[in-house]
């Protein structure tokens, strides 16, 4: 029986290694269909993987950190042959979710995202300090190895860090408001979620690819999106957003048309940026107001079943009542004096 359920065990954590394995190279691949260069260096404005490998830290726990390893490994196949410097990559891509990760965990991380606080350490902790680790062994690797001049160090390492970042921003919330959402969802909610999403759809394509400057059009579906549909809603409207900005850029068209490389990144990531921190932000605190008001809700609902109780107890034991301006003593019942 014992070597039953550990024969279990190890099959699950397999199958679940093998699936973030699997997630992160296919993330892997479907972020290089869109890059930039930026100083010689190609990178990708959201590197899907480490969303992928966060998220599947803080699902599944530490154990499945190989196959975060396993999937590095094999987008780094897909690119180039396996050298040396390989190594270092492997291992910085590796040791940042893991580091972000532990890093959350340390400060009462909750996958659900119901708090203001959690939202503000994935932003500050899992994004944009873990992914440090990643950016600085990566292009460090690249100078090491006379692939990156000196000089271009921070160009490229601005790029892999903000990049890095984003993934975990957009992917990684989706991930975890996806896991532990109620499925299917409320029929009551389709017509509004068919209509958000259609107007979604219409107008990204058109204020990413036009040639006047206004993204910020983006704001006010990305507002409705979160204020009735939180977070899945949010960072679904707000990936919609990055990637219709990122393949702009990538076609320099729209409002990325006539700008140089470090401009276009330096515009692109903004917007990504302040698309994600606003999608986060504004749906954990719409959340934790909503837990807020049912934990109220909940208090006096539990409140009156008291009150029924002790006056089901007083009934059955044949208490009356006190009629007002009466007070009870030992001797039972006495008339209140005063006002003679």
């Amino acid at each position: 029986m014992v070597g039953t359920e550990n024969l279990r065990r190890d099959g699950v954590f397999a199958l679940q290694t093998l699936a973030v394995a699997g997630c992160y190279y296919a993330a892997g691949r479907l972020g290089l269909l869109w890059n930039l260069a930026v100083e010689g260096a190609v990178f990708t404005p959201i590197w899907p993987p480490t969303g992928i490998a966060v998220a599947g830290l803080l699902i599944f726990g530490l154990r499945v950190w190989p196959g975060i390893a396993l999937g590095a490994l094999l987008v780094v196949l897909h690119l180039t042959s396996l050298r040396p410097e390989v190594l270092g990559n492997l291992a910085g891509n590796t040791a940042a979710p893991v580091c972000a990760y532990l890093m959350l965990r340390a400060v009462g991380f909750r996958t659900g995202l119901s708090r203001l606080r959690d939202g503000l350490a994935l932003v500050f902790l899992g994004a944009l300090t873990g992914m440090l680790i990643s950016a600085t062994v990566g292009v460090g690797m690249l100078v090491v190895t006379d692939r990156l001049h000196t000089h271009s160090f921070w160009g490229v390492w601005l790029a892999w860090w903000v990049g890095d970042a984003m993934g975990v921003l957009i992917i990684t919330p989706l991930l975890l408001v996806l896991y532990e959402a109620r499925w299917p969802p409320p029929l009551s909610r389709w017509p509004e979620a068919t209509a958000l999403t259609i107007v979604t759809c219409a107008v990204m394509p058109l204020v990413t690819h036009s040639r006047l400057s206004v993204l910020f059009l983006v704001y006010p579906l990305l507002i409705w999106a979160a204020l009735r549909f939180q977070l899945v809603g949010s960072m679904l409207c707000a990936l919609i957003a990055s990637v219709m900005a990122t393949v702009s850029a990538a076609e320099e068209v729209g409002p990325f048309e006539g700008l140089n490389q470090i401009e276009m990144m330096i515009k692109l990531q903004a917007f990504n940026g302040t698309i994600a921190l606003t999608a986060l932000l504004l749906s954990a605190v719409m959340t934790e107001q909503r837990n807020t008001r049912r934990s109220v809700e909940r208090a006096c609902q539990e409140l009156v079943e008291v009150l029924e109780h002790l006056t089901a107890g007083d009934a059955a034991r044949g208490r009356p009542s006190r009629p007002k301006g009466e007070a009870e003593t030992d001797d039972g019942p006495r008339q209140r004096e005063g006002g003679r």
